[in-house]
């Protein structure tokens, strides 16, 4: 009789522990959070709309209370963070080579992307902020080179922004040069050497780069478009440079799988795939970020400048190629150590 009650009273023990164990029911008006790591940039449009409209539109089909909890830094910070064990169940990063990153680490498998956009949520152009009325007479990214202008730009060790503000300027002179006759190299590379003698400042981020401009340091950021136009829409004192020819940023979202349970899943996915609905790429128009699903989403921002010779990291091959040829074989081994 006493084996009988023991087994009985096992079996109801290992009943009560599977149950404990099974996934949270999708509608049982419980509460979850999500946790976002992002770059710096992406602070206003997350908070103020992107996370408020999913909240609402989770708990009118599930039943369920969503709350948000965000840290947001320079890129390669964010991987940083990550790798080293902060609880990112979503990264939002300034540049593809930081999600190649983590999959390399084991925080985000391989076949990372499930949309036509390949994991990008969101891009704009880099552009120049200077004073107002323009004192320097800056009109272009070879204007920078100018003695005694002094430039703020973010650190390229933690910032993606930098790195994008490096392949912008160096980019850009290649691209002229081509459409001028011949592609000049060396042109670019004094471009860009004569601008970093004029930087003053960097900063961790492009976000910290922003603040410091704001403060009245230096003459002139090398920044993306979206925090010209928050600048000017706070009625800031400064004006938007638009270069000639520059690159668009584009922005990869990738989920962080080892922080990411099974009962989890499901919200985690459904938030990152709301990212690209016509709801969510309004929201980043609206701040001025550009869409990468429907560009007459765009149209709706008059404020956005048109570029005549744009282009994308592809221009270098991607960011495999763009990374080891030119922030480091050019920026870091011919201009920084220099």
């Amino acid at each position: 009789m006493n084996r009988i009650k023991f087994f009985i009273t096992l079996i109801i023990f290992l009943s009560i522990l599977m149950t404990a164990c099974l996934p949270s029911p999708s509608n049982g008006g419980g509460k979850r959070t999500i946790t976002v790591y992002a770059f710096s940039v992406m602070k206003e449009s997350l908070e103020k709309e992107i996370y408020p409209a999913f909240k609402e539109k989770w708990r009118k089909e599930h039943g369920e209370e969503i709350e948000f909890t965000s840290s947001f830094a320079g890129s390669e910070t964010v991987v940083n963070q990550i790798q080293q064990g902060v609880p990112a169940q979503i990264a939002i990063l300034s540049i593809e080579r930081d999600v190649t990153r983590l999959i390399q680490s084991g925080h985000v498998p391989s076949d990372w992307y499930v949309t036509a956009q390949k994991g990008i949520v969101n891009k704009t152009p880099f552009v120049i902020l200077v004073r107002k009325g323009n004192p320097k007479g800056i009109q272009d990214f070879p204007d920078l080179a100018k003695e005694g202008v002094k430039v703020i730009h973010p650190d390229p060790v933690s910032s993606g922004g930098a790195q994008w503000s490096i392949l912008a300027i160096y980019g850009s002179e290649l691209l002229k040069s081509e459409k001028a006759g011949a592609k000049d190299e060396a042109k670019a590379l004094e471009t860009l050497k004569g601008i970093w003698k004029n930087v003053v400042s960097t900063p961790g981020s492009a976000r910290e780069a922003r603040t410091q401009f704001e403060t009245g340091f230096g003459d002139a950021l090398i920044t993306y478009e979206l925090e010209g136009l928050l600048m000017k829409q706070a009625n800031a004192p400064i004006e938007v440079i638009i270069p000639k020819s520059t690159i668009f940023s584009e922005h990869p979202v990738a989920i962080v799988d080892k922080n990411v349970k099974a009962d989890e899943r499901p919200v985690i996915e459904a938030f990152r795939n709301y990212l690209w609905t016509d709801e969510a790429q309004k929201i980043f128009v609206k701040y001025h970020f550009r869409s990468v699903t429907n560009d007459k989403l765009n149209e709706n921002n008059p404020e956005f400048a048109k570029i005549e010779l744009p282009f994308t990291v592809q221009q270098f091959g991607g960011w495999d190629k763009a990374y080891p040829d030119v922030i480091e074989k050019i920026f870091r081994d011919q201009v920084q150590k220099k």
